[in-house]
């Protein structure tokens, strides 16, 4: 099979395509003819040599990715044959492989696709879906809210700015350009602004009419950015922090759910690694329902297998809408 190995942390183009021999699964494992596998940060992240969070730096070579889709080919001992042909979907977890044509997969990780859903977008429900049901848990949007989503064509923001219109929240959608504030649009964002612009928060209240309209702020870039959408925050708003801007919460705190800014009225709410284990596949199978019944659509921005190295780089610099994944 063809698969994208790493043999030495750096750059993007150290992801090299290449002849590898065909993995056979072990036990209580299958294999995937894999037909769209997933591209997320983390992956770059690792690419570049730097652990975080509960995932280690791999043994190199090392084939990345952690998020696939295809078709049963192949079962190790102990699996149910039945399962040969059909079409699967499955996040790896901490074990990388799936930038390949071939992928082994944990029978107890696999979701059946459900028939209205494309391999690539399964994909993206199995894993940046899980994280949105994630950030989404024990929220009750509803038409009283205004929700701001910073970074609204990505891959979590797209799918946040679709939740928050189908709650009938008032929903704004920060993104970078005009190609990408017309997709937020397009998703059902209510107002769609260009981050890009100096005055994008004056557009917010001018168009909204007051100078603090923003009850939830859903926010994956953090830093500069996050700091300015803060200033459009009501009291007593809540500010949803995950990926890049999770390190706004402190990871010492005893919840590390929720606590208070430095205003005292306006609460950041993480992305609690433990709840995110204990309860992913719930959030996969929630994430794969609203998919399939049509109150989710990812967008997705597809590269070849080949490509890897092109889709690193567009997503480091910003340069993708929605979902990144390889198709071998």
């Amino acid at each position: 099979m063809h698969a994208v190995r790493l043999h030495a942390f750096g750059p993007a183009e150290n992801l090299v395509h290449e002849q590898v021999p065909d993995p056979p699964p072990p036990a209580d494992h299958l294999r995937v003819a894999v037909e769209a596998a997933g591209v997320h940060l983390l992956d770059a992240v690792i690419r570049q040599g730097r652990a975080l969070g509960p995932f280690p730096l791999p043994e190199l070579p090392t084939v990345p990715g952690r998020e696939v889709a295809g078709t049963v080919d192949a079962v190790g001992p102990g699996v149910d044959t039945s399962l040969l042909g059909r079409r699967v979907v499955a996040h790896l977890g901490r074990a990388p492989g799936g930038y390949a044509e071939l992928a082994v997969v944990p029978v107890e990780s696999v979701h059946f696709v459900p028939e209205p859903l494309s391999a690539a977008q399964a994909v993206a429900m199995i894993g940046t879906g899980r994280t949105v049901m994630t950030v989404l848990d024990g929220v009750e949007l509803t038409a009283a809210d205004t929700v701001l989503v910073l970074a609204a064509a990505g891959g979590m923001g797209a799918l946040l700015t679709q939740y928050a219109h189908h709650r009938g929240a008032r929903t704004v959608a920060a993104a970078g350009g005009p190609e990408k504030t017309a997709r937020a649009r397009s998703l059902g964002a209510d107002l769609a602004v260009d981050y890009n612009r100096p005055d994008w928060p004056e557009t917010i209240r001018t168009a909204l009419g007051a100078p603090r309209p923003v009850t939830h702020l859903f926010d994956g870039p953090g830093g500069a950015l996050a700091r300015t959408a803060t200033t459009l925050l009501a009291p007593s708003a809540i500010h949803h922090a995950y990926g890049g801007a999770s390190t706004l919460v402190s990871p010492n705190a005893d919840d590390a759910t929720a606590e208070q800014d430095d205003t005292g009225d306006i609460t950041v709410r993480g992305l609690p690694a433990a709840q995110v284990q204990e309860r992913k596949r719930e959030f996969e199978e929630k994430s794969l329902r609203l998919a399939t019944e049509g109150v989710l659509t990812p967008l997705v921005h597809s590269f070849p297998l080949a490509g890897a190295a092109a889709a690193h780089r567009a997503l480091e610099s910003r340069g993708t809408v929605g979902k990144v994944v390889l198709v071998p």
